[in-house]
């Protein structure tokens, strides 16, 4: 019997598609409430919109079926904690008050065998109401580590954010296994950060000297190390599973149209698959290339709206 995980995210409104596409590369599906569930395990600290995940262990039609069932929970000398997660699909009128989660969570405690403790328990149980069932297993919260990575020594206004740069990299690399990626655009270094904290074996490159010089910085600041070269996108002769280029714009940058075409020419040449993110429609420039267009998004800030198109 497959393993179930119940995953829960948060998001702002300009966020909605772009946390629905990595949901989409992580699982294969994607939800309109901010709960998931799918037999895929994700380490929730790799997305920046996933909140908690329950590893289920049990479950049933009612919260009896639950009590009944955690007298099977042995824990040996460890202590534990159980935490009602507050988000589910429950209507407003079918909403469960504050101090009925604390019953359900003080019955279960008294259920289970072993010494609980609410500040350092050893292990953390998990409670869940979903689709009109009821779920209990391991519970982990996510460390957001990425809101470290906000405070870069070097950086500049048009760069990606690094919520945005790191579910950029989940879309394009969900399974980071074997994976040799390479971000040839790589400007202060964003993706490249969050990719190589996932582990991800990637590179970056950047035709700015200086840019270049401020990506190093970076990674020496957050302790991460990989190759990150001064050149053009033309002079990569190897071949990678997969690139993200965030094009060049026109109005924040000298770039062209031309140099634009020779990037993505170049991408599809060094890589077998592609995330590119744009300001501009470049629906057929891909198709011209021969990329094909698998998914996509848009994704808001104030008043500047990028694409962000899976291409293979």
């Amino acid at each position: 019997m497959n393993t179930k995980y119940i995953y829960t995210f948060g998001y702002r409104v300009e966020e909605v598609e772009l946390c629905q596409l990595e949901m989409r590369a992580l699982f294969g599906a994607q939800s309109e409430t901010g709960v998931l569930m799918s037999n895929i395990c994700v380490d929730p600290d790799r997305s920046p919109f996933m909140r908690e995940r329950l590893e289920v262990l049990y479950e049933g039609s009612t919260l009896e079926d639950i009590y009944d069932q955690v007298t099977q929970v042995e824990l040996g000398d460890q202590t534990f904690k159980v935490i009602f997660m507050k988000m589910n699909d429950l209507s407003a009128a079918d909403k469960i008050e504050y101090d009925d989660q604390r019953g359900i969570e003080r019955k279960l405690g008294l259920i289970i065998e072993g010494d609980a403790d609410v500040r350092q328990p050893d292990q953390t149980f998990g409670i869940l109401t979903l689709g009109g069932r009821w779920y209990f297993g391991n519970y982990i919260k996510s460390k957001a580590i990425w809101l470290t990575h906000m405070k870069k020594p070097k950086s500049y206004s048009i760069a990606l954010s690094t919520r945005v740069a790191r579910a950029i990299v989940n879309i394009a690399i969900p399974v980071p296994t074997g994976v040799k990626a390479i971000d040839p655009c790589c400007g202060i270094g964003t993706v490249l950060v969050e990719a190589l904290s996932m582990g991800i074996d990637m590179i970056g490159r950047d035709i700015n000297h200086f840019v270049v010089q401020g990506t190093r910085e970076n990674l020496i600041h957050f302790e991460y190390e990989s190759s990150v070269e001064c050149g053009d996108i033309a002079e990569v002769t190897e071949h990678y599973d997969v690139a993200i280029i965030d094009l060049p714009y026109n109005h924040f940058s000298h770039t062209t149209i031309e140099a634009q075409v020779s990037l993505i020419q170049h991408a599809r040449r060094i890589a077998d698959k592609a995330v590119i993110v744009t300001v501009g429609n470049i629906d057929d420039l891909l198709a011209d290339v021969g990329f094909t267009i698998l998914d996509r998004c848009t994704t808001r800030k104030s008043n500047f709206i990028r694409q962000i198109l899976v291409c293979q």
